[in-house]
């Protein structure tokens, strides 16, 4: 068995322990996630997220099993890694190649969690629109990240393949992130709004499942003693299913969004999975300072625009000395600038997020099934 297959399955089962801690240990009963629970969880999976890049920097060889400056040298050529271990023994080489990795893993991560700040509040207004208690928002999460997984490692590698062919594909990239970051920019202002029943995943499912038209605590389908047994899908399950939709439609952005920093499957996926990982303790905790992030929209279009961007010169950026170090210090400068100006400049008139009156003006939708 290949060491990239034997690392990657270790780094699976690890994921999977912990997601089962959270779950089993820490969440036996449904139950609405106070500020401090979130935080404290915040903290563990970026704990987690540096500590994997400090294996990375010291043991970045065990990923793809390098033993040799050859071995190097063919990883460097395969993923286009802006680096030069020309006339390096084995010692020196494997430790600029480590480090470069470790760089590109964080970049990666950095960009990824960005975005997830978006999506958090996406999915905010998700749970909202359809009336889902608190207390199973982390329920629901929880699936919606192990299907966003599954769904991630078929993206990253297939696209991960494609480049591989056909280089051109990042330009369609570049062109696709510079158009969707100034259409961020253009609607940044423009308020969001899920109209339930005329959601095509609700729709689409509506129309070729059983779907139960109320919640059943925290069921997603159960089955109906007084039908014979049959088998129902509760609104819940809808949810988890637009979650999951509204996941690939977020995937779009953000993982060609590190392609740009790196064309390694493996650190574009172990940065996605972290970030994921982070997304649901990280919803709770946004939750509670949404309002603050006046300038957030501003700043993801930004970094969207200049990843594009990047893409779409990738060559003359190599000639001219762009490493993955000047591309971390592009996307901290944003992210910082982004939250400063927030702090700096808070919107007065937007309402600390409570409800959904509070949030849109209105009461939440009923699903109409």
């Amino acid at each position: 068995m290949a060491v990239e297959t034997v690392f990657f399955i270790v780094f699976l089962l690890f994921i999977g322990s912990m997601l089962a801690i959270d779950l089993g240990i820490f969440d036996r009963h449904s139950h609405e996630v106070k500020f401090r629970e979130a935080l404290i969880w915040t903290v563990v999976w970026v704990s987690l997220a540096l500590g994997f890049y400090f294996l990375i920097m010291f043991k970045g060889e065990i990923i793809h099993g390098l033993d040799t400056v050859e071995d190097i040298q063919a990883k460097i050529q395969q993923y286009r890694h802006p680096i030069d271990i020309s006339n390096l023994a084995y010692p020196e080489a494997i430790q600029v190649y480590s480090n470069n990795l470790a760089l590109e893993y964080i970049t990666g991560y950095l960009i990824e969690y960005m975005l997830s700040v978006d999506n958090v509040f996406v999915i905010l207004l998700i749970f909202i629109s359809f009336g889902v208690q608190k207390m199973y928002y982390k329920r629901v999460l929880f699936w919606g990240i192990l299907g966003a997984i599954v769904m991630r490692f078929i993206f990253i590698f297939l696209s991960s393949a494609l480049i591989q062919k056909f280089d051109w594909i990042l330009y369609i990239f570049g062109i696709f992130l510079v158009i969707t970051g100034v259409k961020m920019f253009i609607d940044r202002n423009k308020e969001d709004k899920i109209e339930t029943s005329k959601h095509p995943v609700v729709k689409f499912a509506s129309k070729h499942l059983p779907v139960y038209p109320h919640y059943f605590r925290g069921h997603f389908w159960f089955r109906n003693k007084q039908d014979r047994m049959r088998l129902y899908f509760t609104p819940l399950f809808l949810v988890l299913l637009v979650i999951e939709f509204t996941d690939v439609v977020f995937a779009v952005d953000s993982v060609p969004a590190i392609f740009s920093v790196t064309q390694d499957p493996f650190i574009v996926f172990f940065s996605n999975i972290f970030a994921i990982l982070g997304l649901r303790s990280l919803f709770f905790v946004v939750a509670h300072v949404i309002s603050m992030l006046r300038f957030l929209k501003h700043g993801l279009s930004v970094l969207l625009t200049f990843i594009g961007f990047k893409m779409l010169l990738h060559v003359q950026l190599k000639e001219w000395g762009f490493t993955t170090v000047h591309s971390l210090m592009v996307v901290v400068a944003i992210l910082v600038v982004s939250i400063l100006a927030s702090l700096i400049w808070p919107d007065k008139n937007r309402k600390k997020i409570k409800g959904v009156t509070e949030l849109t003006g209105e009461k939440p939708n009923v699903i109409d099934l």
